[in-house]
């Protein structure tokens, strides 16, 4: 089954599978009923200081994603985040939600490939 990631503030496009926020930080204005989420796992989304100092500034996407991957490695909770991703995609698809506005310069999509690539080994 796929993976997806998904702008929470959109209109839900898939509401078939495991939907799971991605962001270390509540997004403003979305109520955790209208959210629709079957969990949260903010400790997988990147460092504050990481967050700060990256500012979704296009520019530093590039050493955003290096940076955001050696802290995904370094992650004690990564195994049990890829366990439950694996577990879950056994059964169906697996959305990841994530409040950015840049929906190709964000942590989700660092974090969707960074999956895929450790799945895949």
């Amino acid at each position: 089954m796929p993976l997806k990631i998904e702008r929470i503030y959109t209109k839900p496009v898939d509401m078939n599978g495991y939907r799971i926020l991605v962001d270390r930080v509540w997004p403003r204005g979305i109520s955790k009923v209208n959210a629709a989420l079957d969990d949260w796992y903010k400790t997988i989304a990147p460092t504050k200081e990481l967050r700060e100092w990256f500012a979704h500034d296009p520019e530093k996407y590039p050493e955003f994603k290096t940076r955001y991957e050696t802290e995904l490695n370094a992650n004690p909770d990564l195994q049990d985040f890829l366990n439950l991703i694996k577990d879950k995609l056994k059964r169906g698809n697996v959305i990841m939600l994530y409040g950015a506005k840049d929906e190709t310069h964000n942590q989700a999509v660092v974090l969707e490939d960074f999956i895929q690539d450790k799945l895949l080994q």
